[in-house]
């Protein structure tokens, strides 16, 4: 069997022995570099035509260009989300960019954790507890059952999501352009108007920046909560951070958050925190935040690994049949 190389960057230690205990079965030689893709490091493709990015840094105009020159053809990016590359760049360069799809298992479990923590004030319970206070919360926390959730987005997470929810017997609401599933779609206005908790599942694109801003919180519910695993971009921080000071709503559990790059995925317990989004947030009894890592699973891991290793095999193979 010819032996297909891949340039894998950005690779922790877990991704690393998944890639070396996959790529032999389809004929691939992998290069395994920890550091994130740059105009620096490019040079170490040597002659791969495809290579592997992660999510957690962005991949520039310059860096493309420095693959292009490297011999580079071909982007597989390990997440379902191409936000953080240049993706006009690589065009105009004649750089294919693809994404890898996995089970959206992961994150759909994740978002009802999450959302159950909202709604039954985890954070303030634990952090009491965790300073030997056992009284009873003031707040009494509330029931699934008796709430409608609104899920923005039925991809194959926003699916998983509303399976899910409708083991707990909540009312489900629905939006998306893309009515794919069946589910009670409704438009984004009834959608707002009429939902407790709000959970997003949308790429992140120019049509889906800030699609909770200003004046969508206005036409929320008194008290509502919002859940996010998507993209921090999909909502207007500074306006989500005003609706939760005046009580406009009830609380905010969030994975993923606007300014995120270069804060998440980092020790900074030694440095000085000026991401004055996350410090206000963090501040909040009512407001939960974790670094990005609703996808975090072995499973998932799994499935990327594999895809992306398919994904670079499939376009040589396009090269070669084009």
């Amino acid at each position: 069997m010819e032996k297909s190389g891949v340039t894998i960057y950005g690779c922790g230690q877990d991704e690393a022995d998944v890639f070396r205990r996959l790529s032999p079965r389809f004929g691939v030689v992998p290069t395994i570099i920890s550091d994130a893709v740059s105009e620096t490091n490019a040079k170490l493709v040597t002659g791969d035509q495809c290579i592997s990015v992660g999510h957690k840094s962005r991949v520039s105009e310059s860096t493309i260009a420095a693959l292009k020159n490297a011999g580079v053809k071909y982007i597989s990016t390990r997440s379902i989300g191409c936000n953080h590359i240049d993706i006009n760049a690589a065009q105009k360069m004649g750089i294919t960019v693809g994404n890898v799809a996995y089970s959206p298992d992961g994150v759909a479990d994740y978002t009802l954790m999450l959302m159950l923590m909202a709604i039954r004030n985890a954070k303030s319970i634990v952090r009491s507890v965790e300073k030997y206070d056992f009284r009873l919360d003031s707040t009494r926390g509330k029931e699934l059952r008796d709430m409608t959730v609104g899920v923005l987005g039925t991809g194959g997470i926003g699916k998983a999501v509303i399976n899910r929810l409708r083991g707990f017997g909540c009312q489900v609401l629905a939006y998306d352009r893309n009515q794919k599933i069946t589910a009670d779609y409704v438009s984004l206005e009834a959608l707002l108007h009429n939902s407790d908790i709000i959970t997003l599942h949308l790429p992140l694109g120019a049509d889906t920046h800030y699609i909770i801003g200003r004046e969508q919180i206005k036409r929320m519910k008194q008290g509502a909560f919002i859940v996010n695993t998507g993209r921090g971009a999909l909502i207007d921080t500074d306006a989500l951070i005003k609706a939760l000071e005046n009580g406009k709503l009830g609380g905010a559990a969030l994975d993923v958050l606007e300014g995120e790059e270069g804060l998440f995925y980092f020790d900074c317990t030694d440095k000085p925190m000026d991401n004055q989004f996350l410090l206000k947030l963090q501040g909040m009894p009512n407001v939960i935040i974790t670094p990005h890592t609703a996808y975090y699973t072995e499973g998932a891991l799994y499935d990327t690994v594999l895809k992306t290793i398919k994904n670079c095999l499939n376009f040589e193979r396009s090269l070669t049949h084009g």
